[in-house]
């Protein structure tokens, strides 16, 4: 069966639940932020996610905040997950993790916390699933850069066995395991990419419990190690970020002649690359990066060379074309780029500072709460100011047109580059 590749819309983001306004606020907003920061968010096989029963989705967590964001927004169905503990220790953090029903994780590694509350949580969890509810899990236990998946955790296979324990005359609660892979072009730069690939369910057999009353050691870690097999399967997996640099390289040189590829290809592609030619073949990887930057002196990305294909007349005409809609533009993305430049690098700046010991994984997660504060304080303040000046009719007008500004500013910065290129590669075509 072919896979199932699905480019969500904003709307599909926020109008997906039927639930309590205050819930809906909060969807809304994050669903906007990340539409706004993620040029493009897709899936891949979501419609293999079962649409009703107990169910565990189980993630990699490469992306800070990010990753449980997306997971609110973007999974098929309502979800509750797991957060760690220390989060819920935040003011405005855990009011958003209580709206949304997160429950806390209690780790080891967090200083002053009582990992025997965890038995609490894990109650609760087997009753909401027990109930045909769905809940997300990050088995890896901590938010990272490594290029690879690390070792899962044994808690959503002790949730899992837990749930489905048999028990007496009572008949086993039926519970299915659904792999997530989160990928993202670059996780840190605005107006990149982020993907949600969907494997296929399993379900989880249920067994007795042991003395204790707890899930066998055994059929906790076997159970572990599918669920880590299961993630492998739908997460890109590389021994060096110079690995996954050499396929990112190799994807945008094959797919050059692709018309509009999606994301799930691309990872797709990589993710083939990646397993086919892990240090087993220097000479391609070495002309890969000349090519590469053979391109660069010309001025050409990778994705250009498609252009090869057409004639001068047909890529002088896009030429055109885009040339005149950045010129229509200018008077609205102009004043958008001066009123929201200031936010801008404050988002940039707050990002920085807390990913200056090199945890990079938490600078998206700064700039997406950041720009939800600093973006619309900025058209607050302009509102503010044109009411002082020229009453409240101007000032309540100014607000969409600021974020009508705003856009067209994002729409025309995020072109340029292309229309730049453009009339250089017009000359080598």
């Amino acid at each position: 069966m072919a896979p199932d590749f699905r480019k969500l819309t904003l709307a599909d983001l926020i109008l997906n639940r039927k639930e309590s306004f205050t819930f809906r606020i909060i969807l809304a907003a994050f669903g906007i932020a990340l539409r706004l920061f993620f040029r493009r968010i897709e899936t891949v096989n979501a419609d293999v996610v079962p649409k009703n029963g107990g169910l565990i989705f189980v993630l990699n967590h490469p992306n800070g905040l990010i990753d449980a964001a997306m997971v609110f927004v973007a999974m098929p169905r309502k979800i509750s997950f797991l957060a760690k503990s220390t989060l819920f220790q935040m003011p405005v953090i855990s009011f958003l993790l209580r709206t949304v029903a997160a429950l806390p994780l209690y780790r080891r590694i967090d200083t002053g916390e009582d990992v025997s509350k965890n038995q609490k949580t894990f109650e609760a969890c087997r009753e909401l699933l027990q109930n045909g509810g769905s809940i997300a899990m990050f088995p890896e236990g901590v938010s990272h850069n490594s290029p690879k998946l690390l070792p899962a955790k044994t808690g959503a296979a002790r949730i899992a066995l837990g749930t489905t324990s048999v028990i007496g005359e009572v008949p086993p609660v039926e519970v299915e395991i659904v792999p997530v892979g989160l990928f993202y072009t670059n996780k840190t730069n605005f107006r990149s990419e982020a993907l949600l690939h969907f494997g296929e369910p399993f379900h989880v057999v249920p067994v007795a419990p042991d003395a204790d009353g707890e899930p066998p050691r055994v059929a906790v870690n076997e159970l572990t190690e599918k669920i880590e097999n299961a993630l492998r399967e739908v997460t890109l997996n590389a021994e060096t970020d110079a690995e996954l640099h050499t396929a990112a390289v190799a994807e945008r040189i094959f797919s050059s002649a692709m018309e509009n590829e999606n994301l799930g290809e691309k990872f797709e592609f990589l993710q083939k690359f990646v397993v086919g030619n892990t240090g087993t073949n220097e000479m391609l990887e070495t002309r890969l990066h000349a090519y590469d930057l053979k391109l660069g002196d010309h001025g050409i990305e990778p994705e250009h060379l498609s252009l090869a294909q057409f004639s001068r007349r047909v890529v002088v005409k896009q030429a055109v074309i885009q040339t005149w809609v950045l010129i229509m533009l200018l008077p609205l993305s102009i004043p958008g780029t001066i009123l929201h430049f200031p936010a801008y690098n404050l988002c940039d700046i707050f990002s920085r500072i807390y990913a200056r010991h090199g945890a990079d994984d938490v600078a998206s997660t700064v700039k997406v709460l950041a720009g939800m504060l600093f973006m619309p304080l900025t058209w607050l303040v302009i509102a503010a100011a044109l009411y002082f000046f020229f009453g409240w009719k101007t000032a309540l007008i100014s607000i969409p047109v600021s974020v009508i500004c705003g856009y067209a500013a994002l729409y025309s910065l995020e072109e340029w580059p292309s229309f730049a290129a453009g009339q250089r590669r017009s000359g080598c075509f």
